[in-house]
């Protein structure tokens, strides 16, 4: 059978922290009230870089740790609701910058934190059909730029940071086993960033932008149910059971969710990475930044299972199972 396999990691944040004692001098906050309800304890910001160059700088090292030339790629997908601008996509630029031949497809999806997880889905039906060979499939954002920076309640959580992995069409057990992606607009108030073109076409303004918005009591109760669902799925799908989950990398947004995935799952700590204390929530980067750390500290190894899952607005959610 035709599968997707993962043969290059590559990350990259940003060199600016932005610590909690920092925050504590721009908001009424504390290290401790954040650290307690969030597990974060630092951040990356962006200054001076956007979506697309963090993107590149994170699929050069992927390409780098795959040993495959920007010309063997042949489709680029990007998860990101935090491009540059509205058009070209920030794949198109990507695509640019690293070389890729012309004419390859690279394209953007649209679903906020789950959005690595839909662009993986998509490269791999793309692999498996045989529309394409290898795939370079990021996850990028830039959450510095959308965030109200006086609101103490959302302001601690994110930080920006890309990652990306290059999938490769193998026959074989290894690559990615299941991949599930979903969405429901109903709740699309929950978590949602205003700003888009102009409503009135006659209007002499500029398009209209705002800062990001969350019900969190509510996102929370639905990022539990909804991701543990989806990595029931995923295992039901590679015919799998939590026992022989080697390593759960789950969308790094707050630690009181992952640790309620994981007592779920009766997962032991060694078998869920976690790396939102020094970055924040990175949104679409956060789960292949994640893998990337995991491969480099030597948590992945041959025949391991990885699990990944997210949830983001939309609201969307989504998970896949790997054979390294």
């Amino acid at each position: 059978m035709l599968r997707s396999r993962i043969i290059g990691t590559g990350s990259y944040a940003p060199k600016k922290v932005v610590t909690n004692r920092d925050l504590e001098r721009m908001v009424e906050t504390s290290d401790e009230w954040i650290a307690s309800r969030t597990g974060i304890s630092e951040r990356r910001v962006a200054d001076g870089e956007n979506a697309s160059e963090m993107a590149a700088k994170s699929g050069k090292a992927a390409l780098r740790a795959a040993g495959v030339s920007p010309k063997d790629i042949d489709l680029v997908v990007v998860g990101t609701v935090t491009s540059q601008m509205i058009f070209p996509s920030t794949a198109c630029f990507v695509q640019a910058a690293l070389g890729i031949r012309a004419g390859t497809p690279a394209f953007d999806v649209s679903a906020a934190c789950s959005g690595f997880l839909y662009a993986l889905d998509v490269a791999d039906k793309y692999v498996r059909s045989g529309a394409a060979k290898k795939a370079l499939v990021i996850g990028v954002d830039v959450f510095s730029r959308i965030i109200d920076w006086s609101d103490r309640g959302t302001c601690v959580l994110f930080g920006d940071g890309a990652g990306a992995v290059v999938i490769s069409a193998e026959k074989g057990s290894h690559g990615v086993l299941s991949s599930n992606i979903h969405s429901d607009g109903r709740y699309w108030d929950m978590l949602y960033a205003p700003g888009s073109a102009r409503s009135n076409p006659f209007e002499k303004t500029e398009c209209a932008s705002g800062f990001l918005k969350m019900n969190g009591n509510e996102t929370f109760k639905i990022a539990v149910r909804t991701m543990g669902g989806a990595i029931t799925e995923a295992l039901e799908g590679a015919n799998l059971r939590p026992d022989d989950i080697s390593l759960l990398i789950p969308h790094q947004a707050n630690l009181r969710i992952i640790t309620a995935i994981r007592d779920r799952l009766k997962l032991s700590d060694d078998r869920v990475f976690t790396n939102l204390d020094r970055y924040g929530n990175t949104s679409a980067g956060s789960i292949p930044l994640a893998l990337d750390e995991a491969v480099a500290a030597g948590k992945v190894s041959a025949g391991d299972i990885i699990v990944f899952v997210a949830f983001g607005g939309g609201l969307t959610w989504a998970s896949a199972a790997v054979r390294w």
